[in-house]
């Protein structure tokens, strides 16, 4: 808590006296929305039948002078579902930018690889909520308060970004969302969250008219690990981040019609190499390879082919407890997603789909968008789970919902 409340402070320090100093560029913007999801195949487990309802307004303080540059993007909102009113500091940065370095220091985004809605080398916070309960795709990503530092040389660019403090990746509401407990019984629990800083390198340059970056990261993972008391009569569980390193490639280009993506990442499992901790993931390689082209017009279609191979596949069955369900050694996953733009690229139809191969895991998200003005615009689409009860989109099959969004952009 001590550093965040020294980061907040930090923060909002430098961008009141950057505004201030930078009053001759200061932009102002935002929007207001409002977003509703409905379930169209039960109640939650709490009893409601909304995923999501809401109004929001957002604003945005972006000011400038000389290498300087400030920035604030905050959130007010009314939740109708019981969370109430809430707010958030979406981003709060300050840049400073020189001949070949630059520096931001302060609440990000950060964005590492090239997959659609698959992540090999993004390494940074998600928000898995958002995602399944219909909100704006841009909330899929949560900002962290850390320092980046950009070095651009002639031979290659070089990003460093360090953080201070652990930020989790925000998973499904319990109460919201029907997810596998496989120990629904026990009922005393705790979070435990690292305490620790983390890193990451990212080294990228154009290699004979491809896109090629190395990356390197030392952390956490950002979904927590459960692990129980005792196996025999559990009577208390807990959650932790177990520690992470991962080394990955990423390269894309022209070939064809259309720009093929490839990317691959070893994730490290530092609190367990051997495999033999039931409750820490495996170590695994990670592998994807993209298409996007045009085939016509107005049209984008883009492929994806995703895969995950855990290590030490022999350790993780031997110390796997009776009961729980099995991970293959092996997953597939084939994604595409489709987008058909009308009425001179006001409406928009959408479609994203992913299927993994072998648990049958099924996410299906149709969507239709037209922009009634330059400021306003409305989407209407749906989230659609299928598979396994323990798969990631398996166990939100009674989730299935319908969302609502409308904003007005000023």
């Amino acid at each position: 808590m001590a550093t965040r409340a020294w980061w907040t402070t930090a923060l909002v320090g430098l961008l009141l006296g950057g505004a201030g100093h930078a009053a001759a560029d200061v932009n102002v913007s935002g929007f207001l929305q409002q977003n509703t999801a409905a379930n169209t195949g039960g109640a939650n487990p709490n009893g409601r039948h909304d995923k999501w309802m809401e109004e929001r307004v957002q604003l945005k303080l972006d000011a400038g002078d000389g290498a300087w540059r400030y920035m604030a993007k905050g959130d007010l909102a009314y939740d109708h579902l019981g969370r109430g009113d809430q707010s958030e500091l979406r981003e709060g940065y300050v840049d400073y930018t020189a001949g070949s370095w630059d520096l931001r220091a302060g609440r990000q985004v950060l964005t590492w690889g090239l997959g659609d809605l698959v992540f090999v080398n993004d390494v940074f916070p998600k928000d898995y909520e958002a995602l399944f309960a219909g909100r704006p795709l841009e909330y899929l990503k949560r900002g962290i308060d850390a320092v980046k530092l950009g070095a651009y040389p002639e031979f290659a660019s070089f990003e460093f970004v360090l953080a201070p403090s652990f930020r989790a990746s925000r998973t499904p509401d319990a109460q919201r969302f029907h997810l596998y407990d496989p120990m629904p019984a026990v009922t005393n629990r705790e979070t435990v969250k690292p305490d620790q800083a983390e890193g990451g390198l990212r080294v990228y340059r154009d290699i004979g008219g491809w896109d090629a970056a190395l990356y390197l990261y030392r952390g956490f993972q950002r979904t927590p690990s459960m692990r129980p008391d005792s196996l025999a009569a559990p009577t208390k569980i807990t959650f932790f981040y177990p520690k992470l390193a991962t080394y990955g490639v990423s390269a894309s280009g022209r070939v064809g019609e259309g720009v093929l993506s490839l990317e691959a990442a070893y994730y490290d499992s530092l609190d367990d190499r051997a495999g033999s901790d039931f409750a820490v993931p495996n170590s695994q390689t990670r592998l994807l390879a993209g298409y996007q082209w045009q085939p016509w017009e107005d049209f984008s279609l883009g492929l994806q082919y995703y895969a995950e191979y855990m290590q030490d596949y022999g350790a993780y069955l031997a110390a796997l407890p009776p009961g729980l369900p099995v991970d293959q050694r092996r997953s597939d996953t084939v994604t595409v997603r489709a987008t058909q733009l009308f009425l001179h690229q006001t409406l928009r139809l959408s479609l994203y789909a992913a299927y993994n191969t072998g648990n049958h895991d099924r996410f299906f998200n149709p969507e239709l968008r037209y922009a009634f003005t330059d400021r306003v615009w409305g989407a209407v689409g749906a989230n659609v789970f299928a598979g396994k009860p323990w798969g990631q989109f398996g166990q939100l099959s009674h989730d299935d919902n319908v969302y609502v969004q409308i904003r007005y952009e000023f």
